[in-house]
């Protein structure tokens, strides 16, 4: 269903749907309201298992989780004594989507290895912190092979953004609110985010 404009027969949009609502005593409600609301409120993510995993960093616990919404499967890297260690306040996170170029092949091309590595000493010295590693957002979300082809379009001198645009991509289309879930879990009420993109904050 769809509401219409009676002047042109156009779609109304956000400032006509609301002179509409009000006009007939209606409740109106945005998507955003809605994802919202099933933040809060829903279980989005399912912890699915642990294990204490060895690192040069020292001894992390990893917490596997599957998104309900997806299927794609994320970790928690959990430092501290046991997984009760980051529950609670000023928790050192940091939230690292998933760059396999970077992560395990240390392409040049970006710092996210670099990112990664150094969020996990910064944690391992805290003593107590998460990495929270979302899969399915490499490249920015536009996945691997749209990441591969944009990388011609950099060697011909375009940025980043200017080759997701030149491809029709979005610039960015990463998704945070898994990693909010997963924090949640663990417990993690308030925390300091490890980030070099202030846009996720």
């Amino acid at each position: 269903c769809e509401i219409i404009n009676d002047s042109d027969g156009s779609m109304a949009r956000l400032p006509q749907l609301r002179d509409f609502s009000k006009k007939y005593g209606l409740k109106m409600v945005l998507v955003s309201d809605l994802v919202r609301y099933r933040r809060n409120r829903q279980a989005l993510v399912e912890r699915t298992a642990s294990a204490r995993v060895p690192t040069i960093h020292g001894k992390f616990t990893a917490v596997s989780y599957r998104s309900k919404m997806d299927d794609i499967e994320h970790v928690a890297f959990v430092y501290g004594d046991d997984l009760d260690a980051v529950s609670g306040d000023d928790v050192l996170v940091r939230v690292h989507s998933e760059c396999l170029t970077g992560d395990i092949f240390h392409s040049t091309r970006c710092d996210c290895g670099d990112q990664l590595d150094m969020a996990m000493k910064k944690v391992a010295a805290e003593g107590r912190g998460v990495i929270v590693y979302l899969r399915g957002q490499e490249g920015r979300g536009i996945g691997l092979g749209h990441k591969i082809h944009a990388y011609n379009l950099q060697d011909e001198g375009r940025d980043t953004v200017q080759a997701n645009e030149d491809l029709g991509l979005p610039v960015d289309s990463r998704e945070y609110g898994v990693g909010a879930q997963i924090l949640r879990d663990l417990g993690v009420r308030t925390l300091r985010l490890m980030t070099n993109n202030p846009a996720k904050y």
